[in-house]
């Protein structure tokens, strides 16, 4: 059987969710055993979000190939067990860097290089390449960024458009689109989709199926309406209302509504029933928690809800893990400073986690935190930037270091115990160059890492360019901090524990990019577990603690 496609565009407005939506459409054609490939297409001219500002774009999401994506890939990665590398993410820029190179080279013999068909050509060339990561392949899902009308999507739907005129019993196009409820009028419209599947159907695509972003379920009158002025059948028109919990929701209401069973339907495909037991289970624990924690977030980009999406999800997962609820607290770092009092600016929760970040803003604010964590005894998880925080707040406040710093930040620092491998002149031949995707970790026995991972040999992804400088890693050793990881086969510190604390521990990678709700990662659960440790008591004195390694 040939491979399928399924094409989700958007309408009316953005941020409606199809990142979320894909993804649950993908995971429940996998609960009825379709094996599957997830592809997004960004409209924008960057190659890739990487040198975005994450107030633009939110979280830059890595692979294990060292890709950097959207965000919506996270989604994928947590819902799904798609194939996730360098073919399931293409922008506009990366289309147009291929096609111009091409042309330099002369592969267009000499032709006018134009839109269609060589743009519309290397877009499909993509969809394909997706479709052939990994043998057996079914359906493909193709999410195409930003909303029906933009003048830069419309070469991604011309491309679909000819795609589907070239295999028109292999796909199926689903269209996302926002029914507003307004509160002056008293009444739901459905205008707005109307006129997003006629822009859409001018385009020449048109709908096999309507998904309706709305408040509240869709009365069988609306979904009549839509039907009719939209050409689209009636039991096609699928209310996709705001979730009351969780989103991890989502999934079981669009099965209750038969999505997945229509897809297979249109698609030809011979499947057998939807199993979500276990997902199921799980929402029942997000459901009746029994218990409660909070974390605070000590990040500079708090202002925006997804520049740190893999991060709370991670979290959520290890809440679910433990059966407890989760609250997260906010806190700009930079904040922190101005209030004079760190433990007046964020206090009251009973752990606390610094992610990775880039640059000087909100620096001090995160050191004031580690310090915090470690002289008050609460629970610290440093991801990337993170551990690089609590290691300089050790070496100035333990090791005596007053002056120590990240190059990163002050490239004149005496005492630089974060620096660029080409800064650290016994590896200097490795450069300077950002360390991006899988690498393995070796990790020693009797850690909090070793008790949690259960392995010697992990993977992880990488998103960064400084290090941990090895010149002081006796000094640190001697006064209790140790390197319960390095990179395998070498001397780069990948996990750093503080000896004696109930559970203090920073990760030079970025774990929160492997973590799922029915998996949840290993570091992301045992620090939910620390922290219910923490609340049952005032003192861990009775604890059995580490020793240094």
């Amino acid at each position: 059987m040939s491979i399928k496609y399924v094409f989700i565009t958007g309408g009316v407005v953005s941020s409606l969710g199809k990142g979320l939506t894909s993804a649950s459409i993908g995971h429940l054609l996998e609960c009825r055993g379709v094996k599957i490939a997830m592809l997004k297409l960004d409209p924008y001219l960057n190659v890739d979000p990487g040198t975005m500002n994450p107030f633009q774009h939110g979280e830059v999401y890595v692979t294990d190939d060292g890709a950097e994506t959207d965000l919506d890939l996270g989604h994928y990665y947590r819902f799904t067990h798609s194939p996730l590398t360098k073919a399931s993410n293409a922008t506009t820029g990366q289309i147009y860097d291929t096609v111009i190179k091409k042309e330099r080279k002369g592969d267009y013999l000499g032709k006018t290089v134009q839109v269609i068909p060589h743009v519309t050509d290397e877009i499909k060339a993509r969809i394909l390449a997706c479709a052939a990561q990994e043998k057996d392949t079914q359906v493909v899902l193709v999410e195409i960024g930003g909303t029906v009308g933009d003048i830069e999507s419309l070469p991604f739907l011309e491309a679909i458009r000819q795609f589907r005129y070239e295999r028109p019993s292999d796909c199926i196009n689903i269209h996302l689109t926002y029914v507003p409820f307004l509160k002056a009028a008293g009444e739901v419209k459905t205008k707005p989709t109307q006129h997003s599947v006629q822009a859409l159907r001018e385009i020449g695509i048109v709908p096999d199926m309507i998904l309706c972003r709305c408040e509240d379920p869709l009365g069988a009158d609306l979904k009549a309406k839509i039907s009719l002025f939209c050409n689209v059948r009636e039991e096609a028109v699928i209310d996709e209302k705001d979730v009351e919990h969780s989103i991890y929701e989502v999934p079981t209401d669009l099965h209750r509504q038969g999505l997945d069973e229509m897809v297979c339907k249109m698609l030809g495909l011979k499947t057998g029933p939807a199993d979500l037991s276990r997902w199921e289970r799980m929402l029942q624990s997000v459901l009746h928690p029994k218990g409660k924690v909070t974390i605070g977030v000590v990040g500079k980009y708090m202002d925006h809800q997804d520049a740190y999406k893999s991060v709370y999800e991670a979290l959520r997962h290890g809440a679910i893990a433990a059966g407890v609820d989760l609250e997260i607290r906010r806190f700009e770092s930079d904040r922190i400073v101005e209030n004079g009092s760190v433990e007046a600016a964020i206090k009251g929760c009973d752990g606390y986690l610094v992610p990775g970040g880039f640059g000087e803003r909100g620096w001090e604010g995160k050191v004031l935190t580690a310090k915090y964590c470690r002289t008050k005894g609460i629970p610290y998880f440093g991801l990337c930037l993170g551990m690089q925080v609590m290691i300089v707040e050790f070496a100035r406040n333990v090791l005596g270091l007053k002056k120590a710093h990240s190059t990163e930040v002050d490239p004149n620092t005496p005492d630089p115990v974060i620096s660029m491998l080409s800064e650290q002149k016994q590896i200097q031949n490795l450069g300077g160059t950002m360390r991006l995707g899988a690498y393995p970790c070796e990790l020693k026995p009797d850690t909090l890492a070793f008790k949690a991972y259960g392995k010697k040999i992990i993977w992880e992804r990488h998103r960064h360019r400084y290090e941990f400088n090895n010149h002081y890693k006796t000094a640190f050793e001697e006064k209790g901090m140790f390197f319960a990881g390095t990179l395998e086969k070498g001397t780069l510190c990948e996990i750093s524990e503080v000896a004696g604390h109930p559970w203090m521990l920073g990760v030079q990678y970025h774990p929160e990019f492997k973590s799922k709700p029915l998996e949840p990662h290993p570091l992301f659960r045992d620090f939910i577990q620390s922290i219910i440790l923490y609340k049952r008591s005032d003192t861990w004195a009775a604890s059995p603690r580490l020793t240094t390694a």
